[in-house]
């Protein structure tokens, strides 16, 4: 046996130079700080997008698009394939928590100054990811055309067609007409499966390209000197060890959370049913629905959802942009208002979140 796979080593080394690749990662080192642990949801959140992949491949196999079809297919992989319904929940919950991961790694990355030159594009790779992480959760949320997901599509729909100018132009595309209808459940079925899926594989070799190329960023208090010298552990194998440790570690709270809480599947939408009460989104859109609650129909001259739509676009852009404004960090110097700002975008994240859960 040893040496079968001594030959079919060998075998692939010849044709894919393994021992080179093998040297440059054994040559690749990982800091080792305080702060070390919030490198791994970077691979975590890798580890997820895998797992949506995989399940949602099998998935595929059974799902029918269309109105007629929709629902009746996934009661059908729910009840009738063997292990469907652990795929569909398995699927579902991956989804939350690579939102989670995400989350969690983008505001990791953003309190360590870990955008700064020369990483900026890394980090635009990342957020432009985050971003069509949040695509996925949208459209693949109405695919199993049941009443929350259709309610909750029309409400996301709705807020879309308030953007000034392209507003109705972005609406009417995104449910292929004026209404939410089938022809919106096959146009989110194929930017599911198809259009996000390949758009987000382009940034995401784009991203691994970079990350490997530039390394893992050191503390800015690590950056002053010799006396500051950080310790480092080798990338192969000693931090891939522990990255796989940790999926393992994550796929095992994913099978608990499907075995033991099951995603439901509710009842098949009816467009002619009233709105069920207390209808929202899903958490990740929590903060935003709850904000444009709040601001008054009214505000001067703009429409109160048109602002706050403004308001978030203008917040997201600064926010894909802050390595090019935060030019104090990019000097290697202390920037306490970034702190700041972190520290309020995640406080206002969990206040309106919260909010919007309990209202």
């Amino acid at each position: 046996m040893k040496s079968l796979w001594k030959r079919g080593y060998e075998w692939i080394g010849e044709r894919v130079q393994l021992d080179e690749l093998i040297e440059f990662m054994g040559k690749k080192y990982v800091p080792v700080h305080r702060h070390s642990i919030w490198y791994y949801f970077g691979g975590v959140s890798l580890f997820l997008f895998i797992i949506q992949v995989v399940t949602g491949i099998l998935l595929l196999m059974y799902y029918k698009s269309g109105e007629e079809l929709a629902f009746e297919s996934i009661q059908f992989i729910m009840s009738k394939v063997q292990f469907g319904w652990l795929i569909r929940s398995v699927h579902s919950w991956a989804a939350n928590l690579f939102v989670l991961a995400a989350m969690i790694h983008m505001f990791s990355v953003f309190f360590e100054r870990s955008y700064r030159k020369p990483r900026e594009m890394t980090w635009v790779t990342g957020m432009f990811m985050f971003f069509l992480a949040l695509g996925f959760g949208f459209s693949g949320y109405l695919l199993p055309w049941n009443e929350l997901a259709y309610f909750a599509t029309k409400v996301g729909t709705d807020i879309a067609g308030v953007v000034p100018g392209v507003g109705k132009t972005i609406m009417e595309f995104l449910r292929g007409g004026e209404e939410v209808t089938g022809a919106t459940l096959s146009r989110f079925f194929g930017l599911h499966v198809a259009v996000l899926p390949g758009i987000f594989t382009v940034f995401l070799s784009i991203h691994l390209v970079l990350v490997q190329l530039q390394g893992m960023t050191h503390p800015m208090e690590h950056e002053g000197g010799p006396r500051y010298e950080v310790k480092k552990m080798p990338f192969f194998p000693n931090f891939v060890l522990r990255d796989l440790l940790l999926w393992l570690i994550v796929l095992n709270v994913i099978a608990i959370l499907a075995v033991f809480f099951p995603w439901e599947l509710g009842r098949k939408a009816d467009p002619f049913a009233p709105a069920p009460a207390g209808i929202r989104p899903e958490w990740y859109f929590l903060f935003m629905f709850q904000t444009l609650k709040y601001i008054p129909a009214q505000v001067w001259f703009i429409d109160g959802e048109v602002l706050g739509i403004m308001l978030f676009g203008v917040g997201g852009l600064l926010w894909l942009l802050v390595p090019f404004w935060d030019q104090k960090s990019s000097r290697g110097e202390k920037n306490r208002l970034i702190n700041y700002v972190g520290l309020g975008v995640v406080g206002y994240i969990i206040a309106l979140s919260i909010l919007g859960w309990t209202a």
